[in-house]
């Protein structure tokens, strides 16, 4: 049987489409209510609190969610590791829409949006800014992004392509796609550096928020991987890809990168005396032991060779990982940022359906692109049957 991907195929208005597409008419509508009315129309955001939910989570934790394609490419092109080669294609285009759709909340964050075209233009560049060096560096990269996922278009279509020349280009490509997300999501942990005593002494670490930043983009990156290829393997009933044996090799390398963050972490701690803070017995210090728990929990799972070759051990500890890096990017952006002066912030329910539809899109653009595009490994004849049912 070959092992080039192919369309999945099957019935394109599933019922996963059907129950979040109403989400998706509902977040269109906000979307446009917020350009024409103001931020004030659907949204909390204040003087105290410029950004919200749409950069915490939409932003930081979806782009996040969204590194699998860069994890992998630095596993598979930077360390030759060309075992994980299958699971490309489906990663990239989740770190597609991901990224996409992370570029859309800051669109919407921004109050004056029509400015932005002065983004684009070199006389109003501001090269201090980090917020500058983030959005140039994520603007190219969904574009790189595009590129890499151009391929599967063209095969779809049945454009002939020259695998030899194609490589030639895709290899500066592919390296360009490695490092921009290296500079952009550190990045993203440099932002709150600024923000000083606001943030909460557990979360604010002028030395390593940028590579706190970098270590939950990795970890982030591999554990959706597994969990995105376990939830597509339960929705074909087991007859999906068996890619167990990669998703297992794959913890390996998380075991090292839950390590090495969890050890820097407590070493900052440490360092800077604030173990205080952390047992005071406050909704800071909670939070700070969830997300501890949540990522020691797949790191000593991970451990038992018998257990980490189960599907749903896998499972499991990847949702754990996934939740406890998202915890640790809500919290320094956040859940522990106080700006004083009698300044609140919680997320209007505005807010909240658009972030939603935001992953109601991802979820159904997935799923349609999987179905019409050669993303996945192909299955057998007896199991397309089955899964084109689903």
């Amino acid at each position: 049987m070959s092992h080039d991907p192919q369309p999945l195929g099957g019935k394109l208005f599933s019922k996963p489409i059907l129950l979040f597409a109403p989400l998706i008419v509902l977040c269109g509508i906000f979307i446009l209510k917020r350009l024409i009315f103001g931020l004030g129309s659907v949204s909390d955001l204040n003087g105290g609190y410029p950004w919200g939910i749409w950069i915490a989570f939409d932003l930081l934790i979806g782009t996040g969610f969204a590194c699998g394609g860069w994890a992998l490419a630095w596993a598979v092109y930077a360390f030759n590791r060309g075992d994980y080669h299958p699971l490309v294609r489906p990663a990239l285009l989740a770190s597609l829409f991901g990224y996409s759709l992370g570029g859309l909340s800051i669109t919407i964050d921004v109050g004056r949006y029509w400015n932005l075209p002065y983004f684009y233009i070199p006389g109003h560049f501001n090269v201090n800014s980090v917020l500058f060096e983030t959005a140039v560096c994520m603007t190219i990269y969904i574009g790189v992004m595009a590129l890499e996922f151009a391929p599967a278009l063209l095969e779809r279509l049945g454009w002939k392509v020259s695998l030899r020349r194609l490589n030639k280009v895709m290899f500066f490509i592919i390296a360009l796609g490695a490092l921009l997300p290296t500079m952009h999501q550190s990045s993203m942990g440099s932002l709150m550096i600024a923000a000083g005593y606001k943030v909460y002494p557990l979360w604010q670490s002028y030395e390593m928020l940028p590579v706190f930043s970098l270590l939950t983009a990795f970890i982030m990156g591999f554990s959706i991987v597994i969990f995105e290829g376990s939830l597509l393997q339960a929705s074909l009933r087991g007859n999906g890809p068996d890619e167990k044996r990669l998703f297992t090799k794959l913890t390996g390398t998380l075991s090292v990168l839950l390590a090495l963050f969890l050890l820097l972490r407590v070493g900052e701690i440490t360092w800077r005396d604030k173990w205080s803070y952390a047992f005071a017995g406050d909704f800071y210090s909670l939070m700070f032991w969830l997300e501890i728990a949540l990522l020691m929990f797949p790191l000593l799972v991970l451990r038992s060779a018998r257990l980490r070759t189960d599907s749903r051990v896998l499972f499991i500890g990847a949702l754990s990982m996934l939740l406890g890096c998202a915890l640790w990017r809500l919290s320094y952006s956040l859940l522990a940022f106080n700006p004083g002066n009698g300044y609140h912030y919680f997320p209007a329910w505005e807010e909240i359906l658009i972030s939603i539809g935001f992953v109601a899109i991802e979820v159904c653009a997935y799923i349609l692109l999987i179905r019409l595009l050669p993303i996945i490994p192909p299955l057998q004849r007896q199991e397309r049957h089955e899964a084109s049912k689903a």
